[in-house]
């Protein structure tokens, strides 16, 4: 049930913020934001009860390994990407 709030919720936040979308539409959106989804109390509901348990350990990791090649990421933030790969790296 949270689920499919949640994914209206991301529906009316991309309308939000879509340049092609009208006024009137967007006025809407922010409307069903507020009123019909649950604002943010759904997302909160969704991801409280979903843990950290579902991260995948080799998505993790592969997104640290992008970190510590990523020109746009700070020499201190490749390092904490490099030294959290080492801690948590999947076992292969």
């Amino acid at each position: 049930m949270a689920e499919d709030s949640i994914n209206a919720m991301r529906g009316y936040k991309a309308a939000t913020n879509n340049p092609n979308i009208s006024k009137q539409a967007k006025k809407h959106a922010e409307s069903m934001l507020q009123d019909e989804v649950g604002g943010d109390e759904a997302q909160e509901e969704m991801y409280g009860a979903r843990g950290d348990y579902d991260k995948s350990p080799n998505r993790v990791a592969g997104g640290l390994k992008a970190a510590m090649h990523n020109p746009g990421i700070t020499e201190s933030g490749k390092k904490k990407a490099k030294e959290q790969l080492g801690r948590d790296a999947p076992a292969e």
